[in-house]
């Protein structure tokens, strides 16, 4: 199979530290031919490291898709921004790798979907945990049934969002601080969590939830606590904590409590998933943190798309339920 020719609108944050270098081991299956950013200079100094030609760097993505020579484009903007990128993309009949979530709205993120329809467009949503190593673990051990069955769960989730906003990264950017979409970072982080739950558990069948306020631009709720019944009979208490991340180590994290054990996954970072059995055994499984954006690159490449647009929008479907409980 050929190498698909790559074209790059976003060339921010999530592009520098997240794609590329999971591409940079892609070398065989992916080649860079363009490259847009609204921030011209940015886009160069990119195109500048890759030695890309002047006439390969734009500041309008729609200019970009006007060439012949690109089979994907891996969108990568701000989520105000997602629909109208995503729906150029498809419009001009190219690959498309889109961001989570797919769109600021439900309705935004259903027109992609039929617009991918009727165009019969490849298309995937990089929702990174759906492809991390730690989550097919965990996958793993309850269709084998190793601690019986799933009875309930608890998943904590939260971030020291102020304390992030003064440094080198994702916190720091306007459009995060100050979001033109409903929910916030509630939104742009917590539908992670929507796509662990579900990738593990299946779709929701029931949702509760409250909320706590506060007088914060980023996120209009300081805590969020949500019951969820899922099809497979778990049920679980889901929490999001905006203001600060969890002090005490080993962080909570998730678990998932079963008739006869336990699964304990303090991060996704942490390098280990644990499991207690109810006999006394333990078992601890190691993975490669931070593996999700390479195996997603990778999937898109040989097609049979696990992170499916139809996928994101059930994990928004979710997250807007939990929202609607909270109004």
């Amino acid at each position: 199979m050929n190498k698909l020719r790559m074209g790059v609108i976003g060339t921010g944050l999530a592009w520098d530290r997240l794609h590329w270098p999971a591409l940079e081991q892609l070398t065989e299956q992916y080649e860079v031919a363009a490259v847009c950013d609204t921030d011209p200079a940015r886009a160069q100094g990119f195109a500048a490291r890759l030695r890309l030609p002047g006439d390969r760097v734009y500041s309008d993505h729609r200019h970009l898709l006007r060439r012949e020579d690109i089979d994907v484009v891996d969108v990568l903007v701000p989520i105000a921004e997602n629909f109208d990128a995503a729906r150029d993309v498809i419009r001009a009949g190219k690959g498309l790798i889109a961001e989570k979530p797919l769109a600021a709205t439900l309705e935004g993120a259903r027109e992609l979907i039929a617009l991918k329809n009727r165009h019969r467009t490849k298309m995937m949503v990089a929702e990174n945990f759906r492809y991390e190593e730690c989550s097919a673990i965990i996958q793993e051990v309850l269709a084998g049934g190793q601690i019986g069955e799933a009875a309930y769960f608890i998943l904590n989730s939260g971030a020291d969002f102020e304390k992030d906003m003064t440094g080198d990264t994702f916190a720091a950017k306007e459009w995060r601080q100050h979001p033109d979409f409903p929910g916030g970072i509630f939104l742009d982080s917590g539908v992670h969590d929507m796509a662990l739950m579900r990738c593990l558990f299946g779709d929701a069948q029931e949702v509760r939830a409250l909320a706590a306020r506060q007088d914060r631009d980023y996120c209009p709720w300081r805590s969020i606590n949500a019951v969820i019944q899922f099809g497979c009979g778990a049920i679980g208490s889901y929490n999001f904590w905006s203001p600060a991340a969890e002090l005490a180590k080993p962080p909570v994290g998730l678990r998932i409590f079963g008739s006869l054990g336990e699964i304990c996954l303090e991060s996704k970072e942490c390098g280990v998933v644990k499991i207690y059995y109810k006999d006394g055994r333990k078992e601890e499984r190691t993975f490669s943190p931070e593996k999700g954006y390479y195996n997603e690159l990778l999937n898109f490449y040989h097609g049979d798309i696990v992170s499916t647009p139809e996928k994101a929008l059930g994990d928004m479907e979710l997250l807007f339920a939990i929202l609607g409980k909270i109004k």
